[in-house]
């Protein structure tokens, strides 16, 4: 997800007994609703990326995915993210992309924004801008329904961004640029599907890997 908590779910993940998915019967491996994806990682797209914020700022920005529409308020307080993700959400660089990776233990997010979806993908030329709108440190800084950033270190910030779906403490480094409106029922019952990990040709149950309910941005459009 972002490479300053890398070394926190590594050792979650280590510490995690695993179990293989196919096992445990008693753990749903699916959302009732969400509809079947197609989608595969692919090439971002190419979008000129903005070099100030809009003068009238996008309110809202909708993800329409395979398993239900999630509906984010864009938060003024930061005002090129929401600007850069607008612009992105509308030009379809979003659409038919799936979200890579899932925290369940510790950190409860939903990671998406990665066309490639290997969690190196970014916009195209897109030269990396500064974090905004920072939380303070503490417990619970990023609470449920908090759309933040995901980055590697100040200035990094380009598409990928994180859903929390429960109370999540991490250090104040992570742009917040909106809130879950709609939604959030929708990303918790696919937390509760949980994640997995390729072993060989083995998947196993993890506290951070691929998402077990895949979760694919059919469109996505910001107003």
């Amino acid at each position: 997800m972002m490479k300053k908590i890398s070394a926190v779910l590594a050792a979650l993940v280590l510490t995690a007994t695993l179990a293989p998915v196919s096992v445990a019967a008693e753990k749903p491996t699916s959302v009732p609703g969400c509809k079947k994806s197609t989608a595969q990682g692919h090439t971002p797209a190419k979008v000129k990326q903005p070099t100030a914020p809009a003068k009238k700022l996008a309110k809202t920005l909708t993800f329409t995915t395979n398993c239900g529409d999630i509906v984010i308020s864009l938060n003024p307080k930061a005002p090129q993210t929401v600007t850069n993700m607008s612009v992105l959400a509308n030009a379809g660089y979003f659409n038919k992309s799936l979200c890579h990776r899932l925290t369940t233990e510790g950190l409860f997010v939903l990671q998406c924004g990665d066309p490639t979806a290997t969690g190196s993908g970014s916009p195209t030329g897109w030269k990396g801008y500064a974090n905004e709108n920072l939380p303070k440190a503490g417990a619970k800084n990023y609470p449920a329904g908090t759309v933040a950033m995901a980055n590697s270190g100040p200035g990094t910030n380009g598409s990928q961004f994180f859903l929390v779906y429960a109370d999540t403490q991490l250090g104040p480094d992570y742009t917040i640029w909106g809130k879950i409106t709609k939604g959030l029922d929708l990303v918790k019952k696919i937390g509760d599907v949980g994640a997995y990990k390729m072993q060989g040709d083995q998947a196993y149950y993890a506290g951070d890997g691929y998402p077990i309910q895949m979760v694919e941005i059919v469109k996505a459009s910001a107003k």
